[in-house]
């Protein structure tokens, strides 16, 4: 399944992280265009109304205009833009930091995506943020990472979450109750059975290992 690509405007100051195979197309929205051209890549479409973006917008490439007075962020866009042209699979950078309304936004996009079929990640250097719906998902152990779900819907009605330090079954959780926060998957990987609802899963690399990254 083909990957696409979008950069967005937000904080992305450690890239080692992102792979971009030939062929997989890159979306940049608005601002995220600085962060593409910073790896020196040249995206296949831009899309937004260019309130934050400043500098000469790359030739052969495809831009989409819109105007600052509307309902979609310059990301939800994009991610529209990528569903509609048929992808199933989209890696989200530079969506986190800055501006938390943006944040909360961009987090509130994955809905979006999950809900056209879509498998939709936001990702930096320090996080991976998905959503899982009803059904079983496996995640494999990330040395040094932290493992969370928390409750996306107001309730979330969990069967089983085994393979982590704090497991779970039949359970329900809700989103006023953040009891999923730090949890480890301490075997090969995590088992995560959702009878109904929507989970917010996040993969969080542990504060002494974001400082070794910075020394």
């Amino acid at each position: 399944m083909k990957k696409w690509h979008i950069f967005s405007g937000g904080e992305l100051s450690d890239t080692d992280f992102i792979e971009i195979l030939a062929g997989e197309p890159v979306i940049c929205a608005d601002r995220g265009l600085h962060h593409a051209q910073k790896l020196g890549i040249t995206p296949d479409i831009i899309v937004g109304d260019f309130d934050s973006f400043k500098g000469k917008l790359p030739e052969n490439t495809d831009i989409l205009r819109s105007i600052p007075e509307k309902d979609d962020t310059d990301t939800m866009l994009a991610v529209k833009l990528a569903i509609d042209r048929g992808a199933k699979q989209i890696l989200l950078y530079g969506a986190l930091g800055g501006r938390f309304d943006h944040t909360i936004a961009n987090i509130q996009t994955l809905k979006y995506g999950q809900e056209h079929g879509c498998d939709i990640r936001i990702m930096d250097s320090q996080n991976e943020i998905m959503l899982q719906t009803a059904g079983t998902m496996r995640y494999k152990r990330r040395e040094e990472w932290y493992f969370s779900v928390f409750a996306y819907s107001e309730k979330l009605e969990i069967n089983r979450l085994t393979g982590v330090k704090y497991p779970l079954s039949d359970a329900g959780i809700t989103a006023s109750f953040p009891i999923g926060v730090s949890n480890e998957i301490i075997e090969a990987e995590a088992e995560l059975s959702i009878g109904s609802g929507t989970a917010l899963v996040i993969f969080s690399k542990k504060a002494e290992c974001q400082a070794e990254n910075l020394s």
